[in-house]
């Protein structure tokens, strides 16, 4: 798990209903997987860069702004972070978007030598679309190949559709040999609370987004596999940061 940052918004972007929380600090993640060949995959690639210098630079001038910003210092950007891991991006072959939202796709820049692996229908849905600034994502050195359902992407690594924050939203299953099963939620679990309050009128399609949640919930209750949540770090399990601690 890479540390790039948080991002600060209201707390009705996640918990809708949560008068004594007006604003919420949350956690931006990405996640390294050493692939059996060698070879690294990405999951997510967190918020661009500059928003070390320009906390609003996603969203200035719109209706956003102001309700969701960047927090970020130099070592939260990502190549900082595969800096510490003796990485560069060039050493990335694989990038997956859980999806293309500012905060899970803002430095996919970054590898346009990589294969990226994204739902058909949340492409679809993102471009042009005002939600999803393209110039983050929609970029024409990038090569992105466009899943249609539930696909493995290398020994050990699934992505599994699951829609209802975004169309075409996707969570990462992961199969360690020594510690089992890591479920990367994504957006389709913000939060604890997400759970505890079972509101999902954050999300495009509420609906959709809490039938997705429970079956991360029951998949990872029944394989006896650890659920990241896509902004929350608050886990009985220690989650652990790189480069200090690795799940193998």
């Amino acid at each position: 798990m890479l540390d790039l940052g948080s991002c600060d918004c209201t707390a009705s972007t996640v918990a809708p209903g949560s008068p004594d929380m007006p604003r919420l600090q949350l956690p931006v993640s990405a996640y390294l997987i050493r692939l059996v060949d060698g070879a690294h995959l990405l999951v997510d690639t967190g918020m661009h860069r500059g928003h070390v210098d320009d906390p609003d630079l996603a969203w200035r001038g719109t209706v956003s702004e102001g309700d969701l910003r960047g927090d970020m210092t130099s070592a939260d950007t990502l190549t900082h972070r595969l800096g510490e891991l003796g990485l560069t991006p060039p050493d990335v072959a694989y990038v997956v978007n859980t999806h293309l939202h500012f905060d899970h796709a803002g430095d996919n820049d970054l590898f346009p030598h990589a294969r990226f692996l994204v739902q058909r229908a949340q492409v679809d849905f993102a471009r042009d679309n005002p939600d999803y600034p393209g110039r983050f994502w929609d970029l024409p050195q990038l090569a992105y190949e466009l899943l249609d359902g539930p696909a493995d992407i290398a020994p050990g690594v699934r992505v599994l559709p699951t829609p209802g924050h975004t169309p075409g939203h996707q969570s990462v299953v992961v199969t360690l040999p020594q510690t089992g099963t890591v479920i990367l939620a994504g957006d389709a679990v913000h939060i604890a609370q997400s759970f505890e309050r079972d509101d999902w009128s954050a999300h495009h399609d509420p609906a959709a987004a809490r039938r997705s949640a429970y079956e991360l919930r029951d998949l990872a209750d029944s394989t006896g596999g650890l659920l990241i949540y896509g902004h929350d770090r608050s886990r009985p399990q220690s989650l652990r940061l790189a480069p200090h601690a690795s799940y193998s």
